[in-house]
C-alpha cells in the first residue's frame, strides 16, 4: 500500500520548487516511464504488479507494488496507467564546440509546457541533440512537458540561457529565426548547422533577440497570398522548419 507520505511527496513533483529543491522529476505511464528507465537514475517507482512483470530487472532505489486505487490517489493524471516514476534530474553540460557542427534549437519565452515536451519530442525526431531555453521558458521537468517528449526527454539536453549574451558568444554560427515578414523559407538555401530560434506562442521572439537573428524564415501559407489563420502553433511552426532544413540537408548530400 502506498503511503500518504509517498502520495504527497510525488505530487509534490507538481510545483518546480519542490523539483528544484529536490533534483527530482515526476514520469507517468507505461510506455513513457519504459522508454526513459533506462537513461535516468529512478529513485522511486511505484506501479501495478502486473507491469512489473514484464519489465525483467526493474533498476529503482525504491520499488512499491500498487494497485489501482493507490495510484489514482497519487497521480497527476486524468486517466492514470500502471505506472509512476521519480527520477534524478541529470547533471548536463553545454559543450559550445559542439554546436558549431550541428543544428540546435532555441526557444525564446515558450510558456506552455506542453509545447515545449512536444518541440523536445520533435527535436529527438529530427536528430537534434540540443535545445536551449530561455529563463522564462516553461521547465522542461514539469510533469506535462515531461509527458508531452513521449520519451524525447532521454535523447535531448535542454539548456536554460540568457538567450542575447549566449548568442553573442557564438558570433560565426548562422541563426535563423521564423518571422512574419521573414523570406520565404523554401526559397532559401538553409545549412546544416546553426541555430533555429522559436518565439513565445503569443509574441513571438522578443525584439532583444530578433536583433541578433541574421536569417529570417518565413513559412508561407498556400495557396501563396490567400487569407489565412495569421500564425502557427508554435510546435507546428517548428515541425515544419525542422523539416526543411532537414530535407534539404538530405538533398544535399
Amino acid at each position: 500500500m502506498l503511503s500518504k507520505n509517498k502520495i504527497k511527496f510525488i505530487q509534490s513533483l507538481e510545483r518546480k520548487k519542490e523539483r528544484t529543491a529536490s533534483g527530482l522529476f515526476l514520469a507517468e505511464g507505461n510506455k513513457l516511464v519504459s522508454d526513459i528507465l533506462p537513461y535516468f537514475t529512478c529513485e522511486l517507482l511505484v506501479a501495478k504488479p502486473s507491469w512489473m512483470a514484464t519489465q525483467g530487472d526493474l533498476k529503482a532505489k525504491e520499488l512499491i507494488a500498487a494497485d489501482d486505487d493507490d495510484i489514482k490517489k497519487a497521480s497527476l493524471l486524468q486517466h492514470p496507467q500502471e505506472v509512476i516514476a521519480v527520477f534524478v534530474q541529470p547533471p548536463i553540460k553545454l559543450d559550445k564546440e559542439v554546436l558549431t557542427n550541428e543544428l540546435s534549437l532555441v526557444l525564446d519565452g515558450i510558456q506552455d509546457p506542453g509545447n515545449l515536451g512536444t518541440i523536445i519530442r520533435l527535436a529527438n525526431w529530427f536528430g537534434i541533440k540540443n535545445v536551449i531555453c530561455s529563463p522564462d521558458t516553461a521547465d522542461v521537468y514539469n510533469p506535462k512537458a515531461v509527458q508531452a517528449t513521449m520519451g524525447g526527454i532521454a535523447h535531448v539536453h535542454v539548456f536554460y540561457e540568457s538567450l542575447p549574451e549566449w548568442m553573442d558568444s557564438l558570433p560565426d554560427l548562422p541563426i535563423y529565426g521564423t518571422f512574419l515578414g521573414g523570406k520565404d523559407m523554401y526559397r532559401e538555401q538553409l545549412s546544416a548547422n546553426g541555430l533555429i530560434v522559436m518565439g513565445n506562442e503569443g509574441n513571438g521572439i522578443r525584439p532583444i533577440v530578433a536583433e541578433r537573428i541574421r536569417n529570417r524564415l518565413y513559412i508561407p501559407n498556400f495557396p501563396p497570398g490567400t487569407e489565412s489563420t495569421e500564425s502557427l502553433n508554435v510546435a507546428v511552426a517548428t515541425a515544419i522548419t525542422c523539416a526543411e532544413f532537414r530535407r534539404q540537408q538530405i538533398y544535399s548530400l
